[in-house]
């Protein structure tokens, strides 16, 4: 259900952990409706803030349930550890602390650019619930701080800032079998309290992330008429921050982790549209881009 009348839609970005899938379960005919997007040729992206595995993990465990997704270094999938390993580049990290799973990590530091004899110069912090314990996240706020024995070893100034970055600040998750369970964003929290500094956010909802990946779909010629949309089943995450900087038409889905009544949480931004699942928007969005088409 459409808060205002809705806008035309030119191209769509799409949230996938809750939204399209739910661990490796896909939401309610999502599949059948990611091909029909497909066979329209609608112009679409996927925004992920997964950062629990690598993106080509991720790839697989989409296509093994049955979604048509493109494979390699796709333009169509955007995730938050490729804005990782984009900012290790550009800033010439040498040896990042990475509360991140090994595949996750792998992906990030594929460039070759890590260096084992350097002081730790960065925390990045994904979802790595194995890691999320005292001595792991002790370490991460000794090295914040420039107490790390590799600092002392090296003489590194005490005062100089190491980085705080993480893939996103999500509460928390859905978790197929378990319902919803603790994310990244509480840990991320506590280290940005002990440190008394904010987090850098790579991933969504932070505007840079939202505007890479516009600036692909524009690349590729994408209509210039209408708004871009966003959806997702996380009113702050997925709907949050850059999506409503950047005026995009924000969907919230009732799969995943939705709950009744988080469209209208005190301190959140309303989304423009509620729907039951990306199925039924997905449904709606095409009924409506065909009969578009068809004046034109």
């Amino acid at each position: 259900m459409a808060v205002r009348p809705r806008p035309k839609i030119r191209a769509l970005l799409i949230d996938i952990s809750g939204t399209l899938m739910i661990d490796s379960t896909p939401t309610q005919e999502a599949v059948q409706a990611l091909a029909e997007l497909r066979r329209s040729k609608f112009p679409f992206r996927f925004c992920s803030n997964t950062s629990k595995e690598s993106t080509s993990v991720l790839q697989k465990r989409m296509l093994d349930a049955g979604f048509d997704v493109q494979t390699g270094e796709s333009q169509e999938l955007w995730t938050s550890l490729k804005a990782v390993r984009s900012l290790i580049r550009s800033r010439g990290l040498k040896r990042p602390y990475f509360l991140l799973s090994e595949s996750a990590k792998d992906e990030c530091i594929s460039g070759g650019l890590y260096d084992h004899g350097a002081p730790y110069d960065a925390v990045i912090v994904g979802l790595a619930p194995a890691l999320f314990d005292y001595d792991h996240l002790n370490s991460a706020f000794r090295i914040l701080v420039g107490e790390h024995d590799s600092q002392k070893r090296c003489g590194e100034d005490p005062k100089t800032s190491i980085p705080l970055i993480a893939l996103h600040k999500a509460r928390y998750l859905e978790s197929s079998g378990h319902g919803l369970v603790l994310g990244p964003g509480p840990f991320v929290t506590a280290l940005e309290n002990a440190t008394e500094r904010e987090a850098e956010v790579l991933g969504k909802p932070s505007k840079a992330f939202f505007q890479t990946v516009i600036e692909s779909l524009d690349c590729e010629g994408c209509d210039p008429e209408g708004c871009i949309a966003v959806i997702g089943d996380d009113i702050r995450t997925d709907l949050g921050g850059g999506a409503i900087d950047l005026c995009l038409w924000r969907i919230l889905v009732k799969t995943g982790k939705y709950r009744a009544g988080d469209e209208c949480k005190e301190g959140v931004h309303p989304p423009d549209e509620v729907c039951d699942s990306f199925a039924d928007f997905v449904d709606e969005l095409l009924s409506t881009h065909v009969a578009e088409c068809s004046k034109e």
